[in-house]
């Protein structure tokens, strides 16, 4: 049964903001969207440190200190206008998917899906597209992120639409034709690295489409040859019908395809971190140098203590 949310309970929701430090704050594990730069970046820190925060952010408690669903703009400009804490509205017991409709929603009503990247069309097409939120559940997260940023202006529908106007077909509400939302879709499934070259053009769209139907670990080894091969529709096309149903191919196929060559050994794989793991062991201010020499020692402690643990 789907559950409504307590628009009551949202009106009041000023009464519930509190002063949370900067520093036990953390981005949404899930963030898909692009921090400010630049002007805007500047321009905001220059307000904040002008007015304060002036709406809100919204947070979830997570371990020792809160996971940010909505305001890492607010919290990054903040930080850099020296402001030891922010204004925060902390949510509790909120499902995977409600924190994804906070999210994404935000940035939406913030910004206009023509300005996004396009990874960030993306997922916001793709949660159009999902059948996972109910639509009343929609418009009360809606109704609620418009009152926090503009409280004299909250109507009665969620961001001017009529109950007759939510189920308009997804491409009338963006602008686009069928054809795009599908490939909008797709283009969600594909890794980070690969969304970020969609987004910075060395990626076509269309061929970032059919790599979506390789699995995770294959489009991770497809992305590995794109920082030295650049992958055209053929290789792209081929990379699919090379794959079997479950999205995978043998990483000797993939550097074939994409080289054009035979017997060349697959690039060493990157392997990253996520930014809660960094930041629990690194400082923003420490070089890349003396984490790498870091990770080198921990790395080589752990394996000599596996191997005399073996040995006993």
């Amino acid at each position: 049964m789907n559950t409504q949310f307590d628009l009551n309970a949202m009106l009041s929701v000023q009464s519930a903001v509190q002063q949370i430090p900067c520093d036990i704050l953390h981005p949404y594990h899930n963030h898909k969207f692009e921090l400010y730069t630049g002007e805007r970046l500047e321009d905001m820190v220059e307000s904040i440190r002008e007015n304060g925060v002036l709406s809100p952010i919204i947070v979830q408690p997570d371990g020792d200190g809160y996971e940010i669903l909505i305001g890492h703009n607010r919290w990054n400009a903040s930080k850099l206008a020296g402001l030891p804490t922010v204004p925060a509205i902390v949510k509790t017991g909120l499902s995977e998917d409600e924190m994804e409709m906070y999210a994404i929603e935000s940035n939406v009503i913030q910004r206009s899906f023509t300005d996004l990247k396009i990874s960030e069309q993306a997922a916001v097409i793709a949660l159009r597209h999902s059948e996972m939120f109910s639509q009343g559940k929609r418009n009360d997260i809606i109704r609620e992120l418009e009152m926090l940023e503009n409280p004299d202006k909250v109507t009665s529908d969620p961001v001017g639409m009529k109950s007759a106007d939510v189920n308009d077909n997804i491409g009338e509400q963006y602008g686009l034709g069928r054809s795009s939302v599908v490939r909008l879709v797709r283009i969600d499934k594909l890794i980070p690295e690969l969304k970020a070259l969609v987004d910075d053009g060395s990626l076509a769209i269309r061929s970032g489409v059919e790599l979506s139907f390789l699995s995770e670990e294959a489009q991770e080894t497809v992305a590995d040859q794109a920082e030295d091969f650049k992958i055209d529709m053929k290789k792209a096309k081929a990379l699919r019908e090379g794959a079997d149903s479950e999205g995978d191919i043998d990483t000797a196929a993939i550097v074939r395809i994409i080289t054009g060559t035979e017997n060349v050994k697959p690039k060493p794989r990157n392997v990253k971190i996520s930014d809660e793991v960094y930041s629990r062991f690194f400082t923003a201010d420490m070089k890349k140098k003396e984490v790498t020499e870091t990770i080198e020692k921990a790395l080589a402690f752990y394996f000599a203590n596996m191997e005399e643990n073996d040995d006993e």
